[in-house]
């Protein structure tokens, strides 16, 4: 429950900080609006999911506002490289930060340089040293982790690992895929949001637009860093480009700040949260069910069974199940994979690709890892549940809509030799 709570309050912080950077620029709640719904659109599928990545968006999210400022505060010193040490820690991502803090570097010395047609006055200036200065320290504060340097190396080459290419996520964005297909309208949104606009385009911004574009065409997985980003222009630009064509016909009213709207927002924070499973838990000491607290595609009774018939050996099982058995099933239950891909051995992930997929030898690699229960989910290994259906030697054992356990029966006979004995 703390995990799904941290996973709800990651969310919500991504979403409040892009809210908070569009009204700040736009001080319009639909285009707002906008800019959340963009979001939230193109990472439907990552917020789904719960992963250490979002602590990552999380950072990504800071370090948007941090860099977009359009002041320079003192304390920037410290929170700039200081996010960045924090994101290292908690994902891989921190190079999408560092990317972003070069492209902020870059794009600022081109602005100065078109403007004053001087690379030295690039060089000169304020804010390019200091974003220079921040991206360096940043750089340096990455290695404040467990492994030092060699996080660098661990990072640069792990969309390398040849498991990863087995995974659909890590394929190149593919606009025949819903994710796809919503990109591309992002894309062309934004496209004529910038074409109708009358604000600048820092180069900034548009250096990180294409560097995080075509990340996310050569692997999808780099959609959810383009999102935030896109999805800030999107209602900042696009809403220049409406007041373009409908100009405020009166002068503009200046804000009247109230603390009433202070406690307002506090109210409905704590409204909010107490309707959450933790919040109920933490308030009233009440404990939602499990089965009300966890996606539909979770292998609960499954999971019941095997606490309840634990295994001898090892467990074949579904590779995005893997996590949850080992979590909730019973103590000291060995699977075959997890979600951690890239650490399972390549043999290991080769054979588990054969037998899912039904290849040749798959039976075969039962024996050879000294498998006797399987888990599998019904809705995409049908050719496998059909194999081991007719399969004299497994049997089985359990069944509902989502999975279905097998365990062994009896091994195949060797083949007898036809040597006869001195």
């Amino acid at each position: 429950m703390g995990v799904q709570f941290l996973h709800a309050l990651a969310i919500s912080t991504c979403l409040a900080l892009l809210a908070g950077a569009c009204f700040r620029r736009t001080r319009s709640f639909a285009f707002t609006a906008l800019g959340l719904a963009t979001l939230e659109i193109l990472n439907w599928y990552q917020f789904q999911i719960v992963r250490p990545q979002l602590a990552g968006m999380v950072c990504c999210g800071v370090l948007l506002t941090l860099i977009s400022s359009r002041r320079w505060r003192s304390f920037y010193w410290v929170a700039i490289p200081g996010t960045l040490a924090l994101w290292a820690n908690v994902h891989g991502s921190f190079i999408v930060g560092l990317a972003l803090l070069a492209c902020a570097t870059l794009g600022r010395a081109v602005d100065v340089w078109r403007r004053t047609g001087r690379w030295s006055a690039a060089r000169n200036d304020v804010q390019v040293r200091r974003l220079f200065l921040a991206t360096e320290l940043a750089v340096v504060a990455v290695l404040a982790n467990p492994y030092g340097l060699r996080l660098y190396g661990e990072v640069l080459t792990f969309s390398s690992n040849p498991n990863l290419q087995s995974l659909i996520e890590w394929d190149p964005l593919n606009f025949r895929t819903m994710q796809g297909e919503l990109a591309f309208a992002a894309a062309l949104a934004l496209a004529v949001a910038y074409r109708l606009s009358p604000r600048r385009v820092p180069a900034g911004e548009a250096l990180a637009l294409v560097a995080l574009g075509a990340a996310a065409m050569w692997s999808a997985r780099f959609l959810v860093w383009w999102a935030p980003l896109a999805a800030a222009c999107l209602a900042i630009h696009g809403h220049a480009a409406w007041r373009r064509f409908h100009p405020l016909t009166g002068p503009a009213v200046p804000a009247v700040r109230s603390g009433k709207w202070t406690a307002v927002t506090i109210g409905l924070v704590w409204i909010f949260f107490a309707w959450t499973p933790f919040g109920m838990q933490v308030i009233h000491g009440k404990t939602s069910e499990l089965r009300a607290s966890v996606s539909k595609d979770t292998p609960l009774g499954a999971v019941e069974w095997l606490v309840e018939h634990p295994p001898a050996g090892p467990v074949f099982n579904t590779y995005e199940w893997g996590d949850y058995l080992v979590w909730a099933g019973p103590k000291g239950l060995k699977v075959f994979v997890t979600s951690q891909a890239h650490l399972v051995p390549r043999e290991v992930w080769r054979d588990y690709l054969t037998v899912i997929n039904v290849g040749s030898g798959w039976d075969e690699i039962f024996d050879r890892y000294g498998i006797d229960t399987i888990v599998v989910d019904k809705a995409d290994r049908a050719a496998l549940i059909s194999k081991l259906k007719d399969d004299t030697h497994w049997k089985r054992s359990y069944e509902d809509g989502l999975a279905t356990i097998f365990t062994r029966q009896s091994r195949p006979q060797a083949p007898e030799s036809n040597a006869h004995a001195p």
